[in-house]
Parts: structure tokens; C-alpha cells; sequence
């Protein structure tokens, strides 16, 4: 049996821009997506801790140490610059993985504090 898992978060990640004329997706500087394991195009669920919204999109790489957490296309409509953001990526495993697995988190403290990593069992 194949179960559906949380594989990386990345939580209290701030918008730092928004940008209605483009395709869609989230923006993430591409070595925060290395750090939390996330891959470009990758589906990726997020919930605003701002208004309550929560939208499924996919993420692409931002320029690498920007910091940019950037809401495109439609997402864009669904909060603002300063929003904190809670960015998770699910990956399949088997029922012996899902026993035992253990996911990343990336928790940012406050906007001008560098994200932690810490890995869960």
C-alpha cells in the first residue's frame, strides 16, 4: 500500500512579492527550495497563516539567495507582501516507510532571521 506523506514544509516563509501577469506557480529562491527539497515544477500546497487560504500550485526557482517568496498568476490574489506562508511537498512511500519516515521543516523565525532547518520523526 502506497500512503501520502509530507515530505518537506517550509513555515512562516514571507511573500515578498506578487505578480498577477504570469502564468502561475509560487517563486522560491532556488537555495531555499535546495534546502527543503524541493524540485522546479514540483506540486506544492500552501495555506496563508495571513487570511486562511490555502491553494495547491507548483513552485519554480527564484534567483539562488534572493530570499523571494513570490505569488504568481492567479496565486497572486490570494495574499500579500508580508503574508506568512506555509509551503509543503507530499511524496508517496510505502506503509514500512510511512512507519519510520521523517520530514523537513524549514522554520523561519522572524523576516530578517535566516531558516532553520530541523528534520522530524
Amino acid at each position: 500500500m502506497q500512503i501520502e506523506i509530507l515530505k518537506s514544509k517550509i513555515h512562516r516563509a514571507s511573500v515578498t512579492a506578487a505578480s498577477l501577469n504570469y502564468e502561475g506557480s509560487l517563486s522560491i529562491d532556488a537555495s531555499l527550495m535546495e534546502q527543503a527539497g524541493l524540485y522546479p515544477y514540483e506540486k506544492i500546497l500552501c495555506s496563508n497563516l495571513a487570511n486562511g487560504e490555502r491553494f495547491e500550485t507548483y513552485v519554480i526557482p527564484a534567483e539562488h539567495g534572493s530570499g523571494a517568496i513570490v505569488l504568481n498568476g492567479a496565486t497572486a490574489h490570494l495574499g500579500k507582501v508580508g503574508d506568512r506562508l506555509t509551503i509543503m511537498s507530499y511524496t508517496m512511500v510505502d506503509e514500512y516507510q510511512a512507519k519510520h519516515w521523517r520530514h523537513l521543516m524549514m522554520h523561519r523565525r522572524s523576516f530578517y532571521r535566516p531558516i532553520q532547518a530541523l528534520v522530524f520523526r
